[in-house]
């Protein structure tokens, strides 16, 4: 699980571009050596132990084609790509490449680029190592096999002249034997641990935390501040304003009709004013629904960290690099380890949950309380002999700046549904009502839904460009501490949806008011402000038809 930092030879001639290239290489997580040029720089190359040569085409007082040509005839060497930089088009890269070299670039070029023909050619000198390490060792086996097969024939040999004798030699057959199951098993695992990492590092990186991305959120908080006007603070808001124009149209149409027509225009006004003031009563009965609750529904966030089983340490970054992120490896992939003191490796989780009594009880999710519930991919991570755990549970509820401190309490042993004990400090907010009868949902009702879908980019979006800058810089990548500011400043509010109910089934309620991650857990309300059910599956995006679960089956949660 350990990689190792690569190390990248700059043999460049312009001082300039070489302090550039080794900011740029270091910035993405190699060793970078760039040394002066002079007469025994190329000689101190060969024994730099680099991974990958960075070679200028003109390089003063030393001849390309010779220094490619020695470089890829030393065994030393000659596995070591080189990536040559020149400074003509097409007919230069094409001599560069049959002069011998692994990859050329013409100048100038996009860093970016580079890095991409760098990460290519170092991914193709580890599978090439790699390969030849297993074939190392396969062949040692072989020939240990083979050395205590001829040991064995002169053992059978020798057991004619003397007893003694041949039992001492097939004593030593047997420690050839052996010798020869060590190197089979040792390359057994060799073979094993090489998949084991690539597995590890295929299924489950981009999901891992750490120190936050800081200008990647403020990018997903962006572009949630500019969809914002997009996206109707109710179910009923668009319907309202349809009905509206409808009638305004219908007004319109009467103005020019004539007698056998106003008739009938007449009754279609009468109707759609009766659908406008239904509607409107809907909206006003749902603003007192949400004033109630929106109080008691909290921001969960889970962080959980990674402790492989046998030497009980927590999986680690390697390091950090100036920007703040975490050092990558050749294919842009964080290095992780079990040593020194880089910072833990974490799971951030966001859910929302609801106060269901006075003392402290939430309801959410069980894949939000323990989030590698049934998640494919933790289990990939759990099978390599990482046990997850815990770090922290905090609530956060509108209208106070405080983090609460949470436990698990109670996990469903049913459905996708758990409690957590949180400790309130003092914190007075009504519990909401839950509907626990069968009936509870009916198709076709409306509902409100209360939630923190979009999670920490979706709550930092309710900041200013200049504020949420200033949130995340003074974090330095905490996301506690992001939290805790975005508290300070009363920034955590859930987002409310309104929609109706599209089918009710024995274990599921499907809904189409708007959600999106983060938002699981949170309580759909009736028309009388009662939790008829959970949501627990939210599709991509902001939309779509979600499912919430019964809220009956809370009943072993809310048991005394």
């Amino acid at each position: 699980m350990v990689a190792e930092t690569e190390k990248i030879l700059i043999l460049e001639t312009d001082e300039g571009s070489r302090s550039m290239l080794v900011e740029l290489l270091q910035g993405a997580g190699y060793q970078a050596e760039a040394p002066s040029i002079d007469a025994e720089t190329v000689q101190s190359a060969r024994q730099s132990g680099a991974s990958l040569l960075l070679l200028d085409r003109n390089l003063p007082g030393i001849d390309c084609r010779e220094l490619l040509l020695e470089w890829k005839s030393a065994a030393a060497t000659q596995s070591i790509p080189i990536l040559l930089l020149v400074a003509g088009a097409s007919a230069e890269r094409a001599l560069a490449l049959d002069l011998g070299a692994d990859d050329v670039l013409s100048r100038p070029f996009d860093p970016r680029e580079l890095l991409a023909r760098i990460r290519a050619q170092l991914r193709l000198k580890r599978a090439a190592d790699e390969l030849r390490d297993k074939t190392k060792i396969a062949e040692e086996g072989q020939h240990i096999a083979h050395t205590a097969f001829e040991a064995l024939a002169v053992t059978d040999k020798m057991t004619k002249d003397a007893f003694s004798v041949g039992r001492v030699l097939k004593i030593g057959v047997t420690a050839a034997f052996v010798v020869a199951g060590v190197m089979a098993v040792t390359f057994f695992l060799y073979s094993h641990s090489a998949k084991k990492q690539l597995d590890f590092g295929n299924s489950v990186i981009r999901r891992l935390g750490g120190p936050i991305r800081q200008q990647s959120v403020i990018a997903d908080a962006r572009k949630l501040r500019q969809q914002t006007p997009a996206i109707p603070a109710s179910g009923s808001t668009n319907q309202r304003d349809e009905l509206q124009k409808q009638a305004d149209q219908l007004k319109s149409q009467m103005a020019n009709a004539d007698s056998k027509e106003v008739a009938d225009l007449q009754r279609q006004l009468a109707e759609t004013n009766a659908r406008l003031k239904k509607v409107e009563a809907a909206g006003t009965a749902a603003e007192g629904i949400i004033g109630a609750n929106e109080p008691s529904v909290c921001l969960l966030y889970v962080a959980v960290a990674f402790r492989e089983k046998d030497s009980g340490l927590r999986l680690r970054y390697a390091g950090i690099n100036p920007q703040g992120d975490p050092i990558e490896d050749s294919d842009g992939k964080p290095v992780l380890t079990l040593d020194g003191h880089g910072p833990e490796v974490r799971l951030d989780v966001f859910g929302t949950g609801f106060l269901a009594d006075s003392s402290g009880k939430v309801i959410t999710n069980r894949h939000v309380a323990q989030p590698w519930w049934k998640d494919e991919e933790m289990s990939s991570l759990i099978n390599q002999g990482f046990q997850p755990e815990i770090v922290r549970i905090r609530a956060y509820f509108p209208g106070d700046s405080r983090a609460f401190h949470s436990e698990i309490e109670k996990i469903s042993d049913d459905t996708d549904l758990a409690s957590i004990r949180v400790d309130l400090q003092g914190l007075v907010r009504p519990s909401l009502a839950v509907d626990r009868d069968k009936n509870a949902a009916k198709s076709g009702e409306s509902i409100v839904l209360i939630g923190y879908a979009t999670g920490l980019a979706g709550i930092l979006a309710r900041a200013d460009e200049d504020s949420a800058q200033q949130i995340m810089a003074k974090s330095d990548g905490d996301v506690s501490a992001v939290l805790d500011e975005l508290a300070r400043r009363n920034l955590i509010r859930p987002i409310v949806t309104q929609g109706h109910v599209g089918d009710v089934l024995t274990d599921k309620i499907v809904f189409d008011a708007q959600t999106t991650s983060g938002g699981s857990g949170g309580p759909l309300l009736d028309a009388d402000g009662k939790v008829i059910g959970i949501t627990y599956a939210v599709l991509s995006g902001f939309g779509g038809s979600n499912f919430g679960i019964p809220a009956r089956f809370t009943a072993p949660l809310l048991a005394q």
